[in-house]
């Protein structure tokens, strides 16, 4: 897949799907920005330019930083929200703060970053964002991170009719386990070979990202692997 000077900013870089995400777009061709609240790797991450330290779920931080991407890249052409994180926690025994967090991280920066990029994206522009495939059906202990990944997925769908008159794209992936080290960790006995690998859902996004999906808008496309 070929994204050959495509101009692409990603949230939530420095984790495993957003550092395997950059890669393969800087291997595509793409010029990319990668922007994470935490600080950026030692060794940076290839040739992305990196922007540490930036809370997307503050309107103001994310409209600083996708204004920053656009000036580092000439333009933008497209959004990756990645930006996310997950809590294991039944109703029973949890905390009511959880909720709020798992919607500050996963939706509120989601919604932030996408607000902050509709000034620098044109025709052709894409927006795509990570949902999850348990948002469809949630189960114990996961109450607040489904529903806030429900909020991510009716994002896509609304701002997708909103976009659309304006030839841009907006579309979620909903993967199942992500094959990474926490997760491995919080599930030793899992059969990690069913688990999707972050490359294996990069590759997704390059999908959407390229001119092959230009007439995709508004899907919620399932990427759960074996599980």
């Amino acid at each position: 897949m070929q994204l050959d000077h495509r101009r692409i900013a990603v949230t939530g870089a420095f984790g495993a799907l957003g550092a395997a995400t950059v890669q393969a777009a800087l291997a595509a061709g793409a010029r990319v920005v990668a922007i994470d609240r935490t600080d950026a790797p030692s060794g940076g991450l290839g040739q992305a330019t990196c922007l540490g330290g930036v809370d997307l779920a503050d309107a103001r931080a994310a409209k600083e930083a996708l204004a920053a991407a656009a000036q580092a890249l000439g333009g933008l052409d497209a959004l990756v929200n990645i930006a996310g994180t997950f809590r294991y926690e039944t109703l029973a025994d949890g905390n009511l703060d959880t909720w709020d967090l798992l919607y500050r991280v996963n939706l509120r920066t989601a919604v932030a970053a996408s607000q902050a990029a509709l000034e620098h994206l044109q025709t052709g522009g894409r927006i795509i964002n990570i949902g999850a495939a348990s948002a469809l059906k949630a189960g114990a202990g996961v109450g607040a991170y489904t529903a806030s990944k429900s909020g991510v997925m009716r994002l896509t769908e609304a701002l997708a009719e909103e976009l659309k008159e304006r030839g841009i794209t907006v579309n979620a992936l909903l993967p199942s386990i992500l094959d990474t080290a926490p997760n491995r960790a919080d599930m030793p006995k899992a059969d990690f070979d069913r688990w999707v690998k972050p490359q294996q859902l990069a590759d997704v996004i390059l999908f959407l990202l390229s001119d092959q999906a230009s007439a995709i808008t508004g899907a919620l496309i399932p990427v759960t692997g074996r599980v």
